[in-house]
């Protein structure tokens, strides 16, 4: 039988020459890419994969401890054609990025196969949040507003905050740096106000804010912050995936 041997090819390359492959992956993943953001400041390399000369696909590393260190994949795309020599490609994308790490969401398919097929020490650092229902919140006699500029904020630089009698006890705010149309929520309570709902309530009022702008909410947080965890959930989200890392086996 005469095996026929493809010609693999992978490249180092700019943004643009792969844009086209990740509106593909952004389209077809239809999450919130937590990592869209590296490539908006240029904290991530990116590599082209060509099999016989053809355009198969894509990846992007980037340093997930030191950014300048190049050192984690963290993107994956292949064609659906190509999707069987997945793991050949994958394999030769390590050997030239010269990487140590995979980084995904569990959300990403073909990128968490590759984690678990090439890494070990396998551990979740966050928990992915997508929109589940509408909440009907409410904590008497607290209200939100936008941020004012006579308001005290100190170092916090959230867009939204709930007040009570005149007093700040809530800030957060939507991060849009993110892959359209998502908008990841961010919030915080003062401490002396915690255990009241006042969470739930800016998370609640926030999601309000992101579909205002035509954005879907999302959110995340840390996989050891139940507080965090428990807020969101009450607020409406529900868990639709984990950011998980592995260490590449040699």
């Amino acid at each position: 039988m005469n095996i026929q041997v493809m010609k693999l090819q992978i490249t180092k390359t700019t943004l643009d020459a792969i844009e086209p492959f990740r509106v593909l992956f952004l389209n077809e993943g239809g999450f919130q890419f937590v990592c869209n953001k590296c490539h908006l400041y240029g904290w991530a390399d990116t590599y082209l994969f060509t099999v016989d000369g053809i355009n198969a696909g894509y990846g992007a590393v980037w340093g997930s401890d030191k950014r300048e260190d190049r050192d984690t994949i963290f993107e994956f795309y292949l064609q659906p054609p190509y999707r069987g020599m997945a793991s050949r490609i994958f394999r030769e994308f390590q050997r030239t990025s010269n990487t140590l790490q995979v980084e995904s969401q569990t959300n990403d398919p073909l990128l968490t196969a590759m984690l678990y097929e090439t890494t070990r020490n396998i551990y979740a650092e966050a928990i992915l949040f997508e929109e589940q229902y509408t909440t009907r919140l409410a904590v008497p006699g607290v209200a939100f507003r936008k941020r004012k500029t006579t308001d005290d904020m100190g170092d916090d630089d959230s867009t939204h905050v709930l007040v009570r009698d005149d007093v700040i006890v809530a800030s957060g705010g939507l991060m849009l740096n993110y892959n359209i149309p998502y908008a990841d929520i961010y919030m915080q309570v003062k401490e002396p106000f915690r255990g009241l709902g006042l969470g739930a309530l800016i998370v609640q009022e926030l999601k309000k804010e992101a579909c205002h702008m035509g954005r879907v909410p999302a959110a995340r947080c840390n996989i050891e912050n139940l507080a965090s965890k428990a807020t969101l959930l009450k607020a409406g989200f529900r868990i639709c995936g984990f950011r998980i890392r592995g260490t590449i086996k040699q």
